[in-house]
C-alpha cells in the first residue's frame, strides 16, 4: 500500500505543469511605434542611420587665407645631446652594454629633419532611434504639437577637437504602450522552473526517496522543491517594464562629436622607418584653426603642400555629406631626425636620434647579450 502511494507521488513529481504561454516577443513589434512626421525612417535599436545636416540658409564665409610665413627654421641637435640620448638608450636595455654608447667616438652627424602635416576636422553627427523605459507617470506629449526636426533640437556646446556625445529625448514623441515583453502582465514565467514554481529535487532526483523506502527529507517526499529563483511563484517581474505593465515609448536623438584626424609624414632618406616617427612629437611650426581651412600655400616642401591640398579636399567632401563640420585645424610639425655615425673598437656603427623626446633607434648595436629571465 505504501509502495503504491510512493509510486503515485513519484509519478506526480516527474511532471511539472506547463508554463503559461505569455512570454511575449523579445523585440518590440514595429506596430508599437507611431509614425512621426520628420522621423519616418526611425527604427528601434539605432538602425535609422546618420541624418544629413540641412543646407545652410546663408552661404558660409570663405576660409581666411594664410598669413605669410617669413621663415621655416630647421634646428639641429648637438653632439652632446646625441651622445647623452645614446647612453640613456643603452642604459634602458637590460642586455646592452653601455660601453659603445659611452666610449664610442662620433665621426659624423647628418640631419634628416622631416615634416608631419596634420589635418583635424571636428564634426557633429546626429542619428535617431526609438527607445523605451518603464512608465512611471512621466509626461506624455505625443501629437500635442509637431516635434522639432533632428537638427533643430539644441544640444550642449562641445569643446572643439574633443570627442563627445549626448543623448536627447525628442520633444512631442512620447506615448504610453502596453509592454510587449510581458504582454502587459508585469510578470513573465520563470525560465528556471518553466513557470511551475518548483523543480525536480536535486537530492532524490525526483523520486521522493533516498535509500529504499526512506522518504527524502529535503523535499519531504514530494520529489520536487520550490524554485529559488522565483521563490515558488512560477513567475518573475518583467525586466523590460520592471513590473509597471506599461512603457513610455519615445524617439531618442544621439548627438556625436568626432575629431577626425589624418596625418602625412614626409618620407626621408635616412633609413629610419616612418613608423618610428608616429610615436614621437615634433616642434610645431605652424597652426591654423578656423571653420574651414584653406589648403597650405607657400611652404618650402612640395610634398607637404600637396598633402594639404589632398586632405582638405577629401575631408570637406567626405564629412559634409553625413555630418556638420564645426571647425578644422591644420598643423605642421618639424620632427628632428639625426643619423649619427660612430666608431667603436675600430668599427663603424650608426644610430638615429629623433623626435622632441630624443628617442634612439640602434638596430646594429654592437654589444648585446642574450638574457634569460629565471
Amino acid at each position: 500500500m505504501f509502495g503504491n502511494a510512493g509510486n503515485n507521488m513519484e509519478a506526480q513529481a516527474l511532471f511539472a505543469p506547463p508554463a503559461a504561454d505569455s512570454q511575449g516577443p523579445s523585440a518590440p513589434p514595429a506596430s508599437m511605434f507611431d509614425s512621426v512626421p520628420g522621423y519616418e525612417g526611425t527604427v528601434a535599436g539605432g538602425g535609422g542611420g546618420f541624418l544629413p545636416p540641412p543646407m545652410p540658409t546663408f552661404p558660409a564665409a570663405p576660409p581666411e587665407p594664410l598669413p605669410q610665413q617669413p621663415s621655416w627654421n630647421i634646428p639641429s641637435i648637438s653632439e652632446d645631446t646625441a651622445k647623452e640620448a645614446f647612453v640613456l638608450f643603452a642604459s634602458s636595455k637590460c642586455c646592452y652594454s653601455t660601453a659603445p654608447a659611452k666610449d664610442g667616438m662620433i665621426t659624423k652627424m647628418d640631419a634628416f629633419n622631416t615634416y608631419r602635416y596634420r589635418l583635424e576636422t571636428f564634426t557633429e553627427s546626429r542619428s535617431t532611434e526609438w527607445s523605451q523605459e518603464p512608465y512611471n507617470g512621466q509626461p506624455v506629449d505625443a501629437y500635442s504639437q509637431p516635434p522639432p526636426g533632428p537638427w533643430d533640437i539644441p544640444a550642449k556646446s562641445p569643446n572643439f577637437f574633443v570627442d563627445d556625445k549626448q543623448t536627447i529625448k525628442v520633444p512631442y514623441t512620447s506615448s504610453v504602450k502596453s509592454c510587449h515583453a510581458c504582454v502587459g502582465m508585469g510578470r513573465k514565467p520563470c525560465n528556471d522552473c518553466a513557470g511551475a514554481g518548483n523543480k525536480v529535487c536535486w537530492v532524490c532526483n525526483g523520486s521522493g526517496f533516498r535509500h529504499g523506502d526512506d522518504r527524502c527529507h529535503h523535499c519531504t517526499g514530494r520529489g520536487r522543491e520550490n524554485c529559488s529563483r522565483c521563490h515558488g511563484q512560477g513567475s518573475r517581474q518583467c525586466d523590460t517594464c520592471q513590473g509597471k505593465q506599461q512603457l513610455l515609448v519615445y524617439i531618442k536623438l544621439n548627438v556625436k562629436w568626432t575629431n577626425n584626424i589624418d596625418n602625412y609624414t614626409v618620407e626621408q632618406s635616412s633609413g629610419l622607418q616612418l613608423d618610428n616617427l608616429s610615436k614621437v612629437t615634433g616642434k610645431e611650426l605652424f597652426r591654423d584653426s578656423q571653420y574651414m581651412v584653406y589648403p597650405l600655400l607657400g611652404f618650402p616642401d612640395a610634398a607637404v603642400v600637396n598633402s594639404s591640398q589632398r586632405l582638405v579636399s577629401e575631408h570637406q567632401a567626405k564629412f559634409s555629406q553625413s555630418s556638420r563640420i564645426l571647425q578644422q585645424r591644420q598643423t605642421i610639425e618639424l620632427i628632428p631626425v639625426t643619423k649619427v655615425t660612430y666608431s667603436w673598437k675600430g668599427k663603424s656603427h650608426l644610430y638615429f636620434v629623433y623626435g622632441n623626446e630624443f628617442k634612439v633607434n640602434a638596430d646594429d648595436y654592437p654589444a648585446t647579450c642574450c638574457c634569460t629571465i629565471m
